[in-house]
């Protein structure tokens, strides 16, 4: 039978992978069986020999995901299932209580939270450590001056660090993101079949606050049958958000890697084959699959936002569909940031091919400065517009460098001197705060990560 490639070990790693396999959901469910019993019998809704004993038999690995498909398969229903083979384990006087008041997505969306909050405890370190690898490219890299381009033309002079400034800044950010949806989004509901707690009565809140409590999650504040989906909805948002920042990154390195620039290039290790049919090619295959599973990944966001709109008190609607989603976003984008991790740490960087770009335009990349120092010499900044693009577009045609063009200009050579055009044409003495922005990212950064490392 064919594996698909999310099920077959290529893509995520074990641990996250895990986090999704059948035995462990079950697990969870039974967690959250054992969690509500025992709450449930500290206060009284249910007889505490009762809970001791629900909570004992729910265990981890004393139910197989096995025994429950068997019961399933004569049920049709898994969560049905998932509380008879709980009550096989269970002794008679505390069978009538399991799963007292509770309803199907009392588990399902709990046990969903749980995932969540482990997939997030994953994420976050991986985040923060390559936040952390782009920082010290940043710093390591800040004295490199560097073609800025927009357009995908040559357009200013940047320092090359600040790219790895503005990456490591945004990851930072996410970091701060996810931390903030988490009261948002990990939330425990047991609130039985429409939100109102009815079997439970007047102790309803608070068996879910204790419940809540031992499963390190928040209690929902109000739902119907079911979590509101806006929930799943911005979490699936924010994967592919990061997602979408670790793609911009990947597309960057994929253009520097270009044989026409040659700035960057991914790590190529002995024995690599970039080609069958080429034997010289070295491909930016690890970016490009960040790509590429970046745009799978945003696919996703529109299906969560579909499961906002239910029927009444909840639908089937949504259900099938995200027993694909949410372990494919979480999946999906670990793979890319492990991806990364491996691009940056073993990034080659061409320091040469950098600062020999610059002159490809024959200096041309100077203009904005001659621009700028024209005006502070009382040129009004149209008529000194003109005559820079006036020179500029005559040295391109001619084929010759801007600064000889400049220089030999009459108009031009009557209010810069060549001493002055010279210092114009030092590309160090236009880096303006780049690094003082690139040394704050580098704090905060620091900062900011440890929080999660």
């Amino acid at each position: 039978m064919a594996i698909l490639p999310i099920d077959s070990g290529r893509y995520g790693t074990k641990e996250m992978i895990s986090i999704f396999k059948e035995q462990n959901k079950i697990d969870l469910q039974l967690e959250i069986e054992g969690a509500v019993a025992i709450s449930q019998s500290e206060i009284g809704v249910i007889p505490k020999i009762a809970g001791k004993n629900i909570l004992k038999a729910a265990k981890p690995g004393k139910i197989t995901a096995k025994r429950v498909k068997q019961l399933e398969a004569k049920s049709d229903h898994d969560t049905a299932a998932l509380v008879e083979a709980l009550s096989e384990k269970c002794k008679a006087e505390a069978k009538p209580w399991i799963h007292y008041g509770l309803t199907s997505n009392d588990l399902v969306d709990t046990s969903n939270s749980m995932q969540m909050k482990d997939v997030l405890a994953i994420i976050q370190p991986k985040t923060a450590k390559l936040a952390i690898l782009l920082s010290k490219r940043a710093v390591k890299y800040k004295n490199i001056p560097a073609v800025g381009r927009t357009h995908g033309q040559h357009t200013s002079i940047i320092s090359f660090g600040l790219k790895f400034a503005n990456w490591a800044s945004e990851l930072s950010e996410h970091l701060e993101r996810i931390e903030e949806i988490k009261k948002r989004v990990l939330l425990c509901k047991t609130l039985g079949v429409v939100g109102t707690g009815s079997l439970m009565g007047s102790k309803a809140i608070e068996v879910q606050k204790r419940v809540a409590k031992r499963l390190k999650l928040y209690p929902a504040k109000v739902t119907t049958q079911i979590i509101p989906r806006e929930r799943y909805a911005e979490y699936v948002f924010q994967l592919a958000l990061l997602g979408a920042t670790l793609e911009k990154i990947a597309v960057e390195i994929r253009n520097l890697q270009r044989t026409e620039i040659g700035e960057v290039s991914e790590h190529f290790k002995k024995g690599q084959i970039g080609s069958s049919a080429v034997p010289v090619k070295r491909n930016p295959i690890k970016s490009e699959r960040v790509s590429s599973l970046s745009k799978l990944l945003r696919s996703l966001v529109g299906t969560s936002f579909e499961n906002i709109p239910l029927w009444h008190e909840r639908d089937l609607s949504n259900s099938a569909n995200e027993r694909f989603i949410i372990p494919m976003c979480s999946i999906l984008l670990d793979e890319m940031i492990e991806t990364m991790i491996r691009i940056i740490e073993n990034l080659q960087v061409d320091e040469m091919r950098i600062r020999k770009n610059l002159y490809i335009t024959k200096g041309q990349i100077f203009a904005e400065f001659v621009l700028e120092a024209l005006i502070k010499k009382g040129i009004s900044r149209f008529s000194a517009y003109r005559d820079v693009q006036r020179v500029a577009f005559a040295a391109k045609d001619k084929e010759i460098q801007f600064f000889d063009a400049l220089r030999n200009d009459k108009k031009i050579s009557a209010k810069l001197s060549e001493k002055e055009i010279k210092s114009i044409f030092t590309p160090e003495n236009h880096f303006g705060v780049s690094f003082t922005i690139i040394n704050n990212v580098n704090k905060t950064v620091q900062k900011t990560s440890k929080r999660f490392i």
